[in-house]
């Protein structure tokens, strides 16, 4: 493995969980359980998305939600965006850094944003545009990186296209999503190894899905080819909106329980994490997909 005594895991359950849930979230719940994740030990936290609330009515309180969180050392907030609208809006809410993302696939495209793919990351450079003018930092991500449930396989030269847009605008990190749950071991490393020998400045993330139980695997594979950030979500929430039967991320506790078990500190205590899987499983009245925020995690780390 390259480099791995540091991996940094980016919280994403308040978005890509949230944004799935039929029964709103009440801000103050929402912003209570972002602070305990801050609370934890984690450094990255995607607590919102700046979309269109009549679409996605659980992100409707975004701006609020952004403005009741406590400030922490340490700890960056950031959000998602799809159109430059959605980055401005970040930008007044107060954050630092936003999350630019289009998708690799063209029917996904469609069904996510309303643009075809070409249309689509015309308008990514343009939304990086928008953030870097707006003196915030920006991530861009690759939606579909591995397959689509409409298209079926994504031709690489998709992917690439997409990452040569973004790392010529100026982002700070790329990350490559599974959106679809599609990617397997040796599909993440074939297009990683592509995206280092054509994007050697950018750091590489990746945003895994735990559709057909490979995401932890997946990890360990982008580990091996020296990724060091990793989308998860406490209590394995999240999903896709626009992808039928799509299953959550890989969970935020059972990653690093992996990561710590291995001897690779992540800096996060996984029972005050687990305690928010158990705060928003009982609010929500069912079981998430994690497993280890169901056992007693006060002596894993």
């Amino acid at each position: 493995m390259h480099n791995n005594n540091k991996i940094i895991l980016i919280e994403v359950g308040p978005r890509d969980g949230f944004q799935l849930e039929s029964k709103i979230i009440p801000t103050c719940l929402k912003q209570e359980i972002i602070n305990k994740l801050a609370d934890s030990g984690i450094s990255q936290i995607q607590a919102a998305s700046f979309v269109n609330p009549g679409l996605v009515p659980q992100m409707a309180d975004s701006g609020e939600v952004i403005k009741g969180l406590n400030s922490k050392k340490g700890v960056l907030y950031t959000g998602l965006a799809l159109n430059t609208k959605g980055v401005s809006r970040a930008c007044e809410a107060g954050l630092d850094c936003v999350e630019v993302s289009i998708s690799a696939s063209n029917t996904h495209s469609l069904k996510n944003s309303g643009m075809t793919r070409e249309k689509a990351l015309e308008q990514g450079r343009e939304m990086v545009n928008t953030a870097l003018k707006l003196k915030i930092k920006v991530i861009a991500s690759v939606q579909c990186s591995f397959g689509c449930v409409y298209e079926g396989d994504i031709p690489v030269s998709q992917v690439l296209s997409a990452a040569r847009v973004f790392s010529c605008a100026g982002i700070s990190r790329l990350s490559l999503a599974d959106t679809t749950g599609m990617a397997n071991p040796q599909s993440v490393k074939k297009i990683i190894n592509i995206l280092q020998t054509e994007i050697k400045d950018i750091p590489l993330g990746l945003h895994l899905h735990d559709t057909r139980g490979l995401g932890l695997v997946n990890l360990m594979a982008g580990m091996e080819c020296g990724v060091r950030y990793f989308d998860t979500a406490f209590g394995g929430m999240g999903g896709c909106p626009f992808v039928k039967g799509a299953a959550g991320n890989i969970a935020t506790e059972d990653t690093a329980y992996l990561l710590e078990s291995l001897g690779i500190s992540t800096g996060i205590n996984i029972e005050k994490v687990a305690e928010c899987s158990r705060q928003m499983s009982d609010f929500l009245g069912r079981k998430l997909p994690g497993r280890l925020y169901r056992q007693d995690c006060r002596n894993l780390g």
